[in-house]
């Protein structure tokens, strides 16, 4: 694929699908999808979906900041839709977009309508779409929770699967196989590149391989498909576990999923011997897995613990080339 300004569309959520759309930018797309996990019900977009029954909007406001016009006035929107009122009132903790994004949902009639409309105001590179145009929950099998680890417990809630002390086995969607976003069918199949993560692999990630219409789109789709895997596992949902059980839970879950990529983090220590086991496991979603430098270096020297969006690009590029 040697095609210039490329178009990517971007599944995820929170702060990974936050980078991968720096790193969208930083590739020169000629355009960017993002679409959006719709499962939050923790901190300002758990109350506003409570208390307006609307898609949790949080997720969908990260993505827009990530992609407002490089310039003064779009580095104000940023800041501003990402800005936090403090205090101790009915206000505190309330981020300035989502309030945005609630007022706008009702006065143009969904939350399509109204991402569309801030995006205009924002000089968007590009669109953010809600994978569903309802709001979700997810449902966890557990383990651990209980003095006999063979014993498995629902937990209920994002925010109740990501800081679960016990291990997630599984999960689903309430309400199971919800009717898809036509917008985001329509970015997958547009596609050029389609990128599944990084982020929190049962909240962010997998949830979208849970929507039957999506798998079937990124099967049907022309794009490459390029999975980044995370860097280290998540506290609490993911903690411990390998990058070759992450691929393993993303199969389990997305049956039938075939994807071209798997990108890992080239600076992780692996063995020979664990290499050959995660191609294996790859190949088992018909892809190859691939080794890049893409994680950032901080001021000390060191290596963070996020995606550099620069470094992220030219792998995405070098791949999509491939």
């Amino acid at each position: 694929m040697t095609k210039d300004a490329l178009h990517f569309t971007c599944l995820g959520g929170g702060h990974g699908l936050y980078q991968t759309l720096l790193a969208a930018r930083q590739a020169r797309a000629g355009h960017i999808d993002a679409v959006v996990t719709v499962a939050d019900d923790g901190g300002s977009s758990g109350r506003l979906r409570r208390e307006l029954a609307m898609i949790p909007p949080g997720d969908l406001r990260m993505a827009l900041s990530a992609l407002t016009s490089d310039d003064e006035e779009g580095r104000l929107w940023r800041t501003m839709l990402q800005h936090r009122f403090k205090g101790n009132g009915a206000m505190a903790g309330h981020a300035v977009g989502n309030l945005v994004l609630a007022g706008l949902s009702e006065t143009t009639g969904g939350m399509q309508a109204a991402l569309d409309v801030l995006a205009r105001w924002t000089g968007s590179a590009g669109r953010v779409i809600p994978v569903c145009n309802q709001p979700l929950e997810i449902e966890a099998d557990v383990a651990g929770l209980d003095d006999d680890p063979r014993i498995m417990r629902s937990v209920r809630g994002q925010v109740a699967v990501a800081t679960t002390p016990g291990s997630v086995r599984r999960v689903r969607l309430l309400p199971p196989n919800p009717p898809v976003n036509p917008a985001a069918i329509e970015a997958i199949l547009n596609a050029d590149v389609v990128t599944i993560g990084p982020g929190s692999w049962f909240s962010s990630v997998i949830p979208h391989l849970l929507v039957p219409d999506v798998i079937a789109a990124l099967n049907e789709t022309s794009a490459r498909v390029i999975v980044i895997l995370n860097l280290s596992p998540e506290a609490g949902e993911t903690q411990g576990f390998t990058t070759e059980r992450h691929i393993h839970l993303l199969s389990q879950h997305a049956l039938g999923l075939e994807v071209d990529h798997f990108l890992a983090d080239a600076n992780a220590e692996t063995t020979p011997g664990e290499r050959a086991n995660l191609s294996r496991t790859a190949a088992r979603a018909g892809a190859e897995i691939s080794y890049r430098d893409v994680r950032t270096i901080l001021a000390d020297g060191t290596m963070g613990l996020t995606h550099d969006p620069e470094k992220l690009a030219q792998a995405l590029l070098e791949l999509a080339s491939s």
